[in-house]
Order: C-alpha cells, then structure tokens, then sequence
C-alpha cells in the first residue's frame, strides 16, 4: 500500500478518527533523531527553493513580514 492510497483511506474516515490518526502520527515524528529532523529540514528548504525557482511561490522581503506581523499584532 502506498501513501497515496493510505492518504485516501485516512480522508474517508470521519473527522474524529482522522483526527485521532493525526494526533498518532505526529506523536510518531518525535522519536526522530537529530539527523533526521536535519534531513527533513533540508529537503524542505530544497522543496521550497525548487518553487521559488519555478515561479511557484512569491519571495516577501523580511521587512514586508515584519510590517505584516506589526499589523496583525495591533
């Protein structure tokens, strides 16, 4: 079974139980080492600069995201 078909499964399932396999499965990522949350972070950096470099995404310069938050945090 791959994930695609699991991820189909578990969003057929009622909005209790889909919760209840979330709350496991993240429970699940804290027995990752080091190493590992470092190799996930990276390929997450690579996933997201490959979508900057499609166009996929905007690039926000830090001060946009500061004045942003600013004005949420009014």
């Amino acid at each position: 079974m791959n994930t695609e078909s699991i991820l189909r499964k578990a969003l057929s399932l009622p909005i209790s139980e889909r919760a209840e396999l979330a709350e496991q499965l993240l429970s699940s990522l804290d027995v990752l080492s080091e190493s590992e949350i470092e190799q996930l972070w990276l390929k997450e950096a690579a996933r997201r600069a490959d979508e900057i470099d499609q166009g996929l995404l905007k690039r926000v310069s830090a001060a946009e995201v500061r004045r942003q938050a600013h004005v949420l945090l009014r």
